[in-house]
């Protein structure tokens, strides 16, 4: 279901059911999966692997290069999974050769008009990403995240699973997962209670990380004694506790305190 007008190299694979539609450009290097719809004035390019069931709409670019001045060229990717919904008007880079390699979206993904996923981002399942969202190059998005439009985000920034950003933020430091930030540099509010609850988190755990959060951040204790606090509890039980305070652990650029 080749629209006539659709210009797609004989070299890419394209599998049952893709439709395409009129104007789209589809590369020498792409491989589309199953049941796959791209709408019209799509480019699709580079090393770009699409999985099965996602729709993108009209005018997205996907797979072009990196916006990366030490970027020379060579074959680099972008690996999208399967279920991923890609509105008007989004840019996804592929990654650079110097920087992973890969830039990838994994299933179930939302991401609305204008959205931009840079070079050598890492994005996992079941993200939203609002309108206008800019995720610097770099960037790790772990799953079930949701970014408020007009959000811009910093190069090398990870932002936390089930962590919920509001609009208008401007986020320079990590995010821990489950929390809820926002802010012209961004900052904690709490739990992000509603997500919780929604995902289907046990009361337990949710009180768990209610009580983590309280000790790292409104305890007043510094940021090793406040870890050691939680650890040494008996909510460090609880997966999604470990993984609050892993997360914090193993940060780079520090976290939105």
């Amino acid at each position: 279901m080749i629209h006539e007008k659709a210009l797609v190299h004989p070299n890419a694979k394209i599998a049952e059911g893709v439709e395409i539609g009129p104007f789209s450009i589809i590369g020498q290097d792409v491989i589309i999966g199953k049941d796959t719809w791209i709408g019209p004035h799509v480019v699709i390019t580079g090393w770009t692997t699409i999985g099965n069931n996602c729709k993108i709409f009209q005018f997205c670019s996907i797979g072009e290069g990196p916006q990366d001045l030490k970027f020379k060229g060579g074959e680099s990717q972008v690996i999208i999974g399967d279920n991923n919904v890609i509105r008007e008007f989004v840019t996804i880079n592929r990654a650079t050769t110097h920087g992973g390699g890969k830039t990838i979206l994994g299933d179930g993904n939302y991401l609305m008009a204008y959205a931009h996923v840079a070079h050598d981002c890492i994005v996992g399942n079941q993200v939203i990403m609002s309108n206008t969202v800019s995720l610097g190059g770099h960037i790790e998005v772990e799953d079930g995240a949701i970014i408020g439009g007009l959000v811009g985000v910093h190069q090398f920034v990870r932002i936390g699973a089930y962590s919920f950003i509001g609009g208008v933020s401007g986020v320079t430091q990590d995010i821990p997962p489950y929390i809820l930030a926002v802010g012209q540099r961004c900052k904690p509010y709490g739990l992000n209670m509603v997500g919780l609850k929604r995902h289907g988190f046990p009361q337990e755990t949710i009180k768990g990380l209610k009580k983590a959060y309280k000790i790292v951040f409104m305890s007043g204790l510094i940021l090793q004694k406040a870890i050691k606090a939680v650890e040494d509890d008996e909510i460090w039980s609880i997966p999604e506790v470990v993984h609050f305070i892993q997360f914090i652990q193993s940060s780079k650029r520090g976290i939105c305190r």
